[in-house]
């Protein structure tokens, strides 16, 4: 994985139900475009990816129901429409929790409320 690779690495979503058989799934996002599957697989090769985004320092997002909906899609398909929002809120999520910002990001300023 390359630089430019870990800096935009956003996800990564493991199961670990149905029928005990462990799933990963790798999305990229380059801020410009949907994210898109980057690595998918079960069993061994889920370990695999689990162990390659730890090993960089990518956050893990579990959640068995996305990953099922992930799943579904082939390597380099983009992300539907449908799952737009979650999937923004889990990479706002993980660019807080590295103290990142999305490139150009400006945060709103910050007003006192007044309400009595």
């Amino acid at each position: 994985m390359t630089k430019k690779q870990q800096d935009t690495q956003s996800n990564h979503s493991q199961e670990t139900s149905q029928n005990d058989i462990q799933q990963a799934i790798a999305l990229f996002y380059d801020g410009k475009q949907a994210p898109k599957v980057s690595a998918k697989g079960e069993a061994d090769l889920a370990e695999e990816i689990i162990a390659i985004a730890r090993e960089h320092g990518v956050p893990l997002y579990e959640n068995p129901e996305l990953v099922r909906s992930l799943a579904q899609l082939d390597l380099g398909d983009e992300i539907p429409e449908l799952l737009y929002r979650v999937i923004a809120e889990i990479i706002a999520f993980a660019y807080h929790i590295q103290g990142k910002t999305p490139e150009g990001f400006q945060p709103p300023p910050h007003t006192e409320n007044n309400a009595p």
